[in-house]
């Protein structure tokens, strides 16, 4: 019951946050883009439902690990004798630099990208695309997930911790919103900021393959994968070859997988 509460109130947030930034969208948009809201989002909304239906499925699978891990002295935490407070903070790091390699492969793995353009196929970027995902990239997630709870035993309660800011930041991070330049810089220099992470959709590969971190933005500086500079004049998102109508729809996003494009 515990844990349903816990789900319930993650969904509720992540709504509440995304009716906020829609109207936000509405009134300091960063692009105005030509095109019916609600019907632009109907797509998007159904892969996102089918992530928390995926989610909920599996999460059973973090509970347990994340309890036997702690019960069983499992992983570098125990081993290194970490108190409480400090499982948290390294926990919430440990799990974002997972997200972060997890997200590199799914740019330069030929498997990976078959799924995760699913997500870089949107070439109108707002709000709703933050969990534009196949189902197969969101199993593909949660496996990276578990593997950091049993590297480093991370407590179930810090994984909420983790997922409850991961989800509300997804959302800030996609979300056609203009940011002043000098509070963007401020901000990036902890987390993935809207600025930061729009260049990650640029139709230019170069700039696609770069800005990979989830949370905080420190793997990228760390990695060599960090792009600063951003000309939102000439930023084009999407990918070349998706932009066709069928190839937008559920049933195109849901197949776009299995049917092997050539990635220009």
């Amino acid at each position: 019951m515990q844990a349903l509460v816990t789900d319930q109130a993650r969904l509720a947030m992540l709504i509440v946050l995304c009716g906020l930034l829609w109207a936000l969208e509405s009134i300091i948009p960063l692009y105005r883009f030509r095109y019916s809201r609600v019907r632009h989002a109907i797509p998007n909304i159904a892969l996102t439902l089918m992530l928390v239906i995926t989610n909920l499925s599996l999460s059973f699978s973090s509970a347990y690990l994340a309890g036997f891990s702690v019960r069983n002295g499992v992983g570098l935490f125990a081993f290194l004798g970490f108190p409480s407070w400090a499982q948290i903070i390294f926990g919430v790091l440990a799990l974002d630099l997972f997200a972060y390699l997890a997200h590199v492969l799914l740019h330069k793995s030929w498997l990976g990208w078959q799924f995760h353009r699913v997500h870089h196929s949107e070439n109108e970027v707002d709000v709703t695309t933050a969990f534009r995902q196949h189902p197969g990239e969101t199993v593909w997630r949660i496996l990276w997930q578990l593997a950091a709870i049993v590297v480093f035993g991370i407590p179930l309660s810090t994984v909420i911790v983790y997922l409850i800011f991961s989800g509300l930041n997804a959302e800030l991070e996609h979300a056609n919103i203009r940011l002043k330049g000098r509070v963007d810089r401020l901000l990036r220099l902890l987390v993935v900021t809207p600025n930061m992470h729009k260049v990650h959709h640029s139709r230019d590969q170069r700039e696609t393959d770069s800005n990979y971190s989830n949370i905080f933005s420190v793997w990228d500086r760390l990695f060599g994968t960090y792009t600063s500079s951003i000309d939102f004049r000439r930023l084009n998102y999407g990918l070349d070859g998706f932009d066709v109508k069928e190839r937008q729809t559920l049933k195109g996003l849901l197949k776009m997988p299995f049917v092997n494009y050539d990635r220009i």
